[in-house]
């Protein structure tokens, strides 16, 4: 194993980005005409992201301003898992959660793939919340990044240590 190269799979999301996104929507929410008179919101509530507004339809625009905001601040969509807006009295809530960490049926299904597709000398083993990709050779490391990159995953996976 001295001469192996490697890197790990992760799925991490920036939190002050997530921050910085959720208050900017939380203003253009509070500043926009078509929100007028609809009691839209936005907020933390705990480590969900909690949205609320009097109709389905508003709660939705509500998500779509965030989801901007994220966009622009390169944060990946497979980051956030939302449901649909549940009715609270005369009030519609929708929350949504960040995602950090591959999930064991994710990171399973990487493995299958690196071993299925990826070049022969890459192995791919499981360490938790993330994987370690190793091989000798750092042009089939290369490789495996694009083949992962391409995969489709609902996670949002970033390529680190690569040594």
């Amino acid at each position: 194993m001295a001469g192996d190269s490697s890197f790990d799979v992760v799925s991490k999301v920036d939190r002050q980005e997530v921050d910085n996104a959720l208050n900017q929507a939380a203003k253009e929410i509070a500043q926009r005409y078509d929100f007028k008179g609809v009691d839209a919101s936005i907020a933390f509530s705990g480590e969900d992201i909690l949205m609320k507004a009097n109709s389905p339809e508003r709660v939705k625009a509500v998500l779509d301003v965030f989801i901007a905001k994220l966009a622009k601040r390169q944060i990946e969509m497979k980051a956030l898992e939302w449901g649909e807006p549940v009715q609270s009295g005369k009030e519609y809530r929708l929350a949504a959660k960040v995602k950090e960490g591959i999930a064991q049926d994710v990171a399973k299904k990487l493995t299958k793939l690196v071993r299925d597709e990826g070049p022969k000398s890459v192995k791919a083993l499981i360490q938790g919340d993330e994987l370690r990709v190793t091989s000798k050779s750092r042009d089939d490391l290369q490789a495996t990044i694009a083949l992962l990159k391409g995969a489709d995953v609902e996670a949002a996976l970033q390529f680190v240590n690569f040594r």
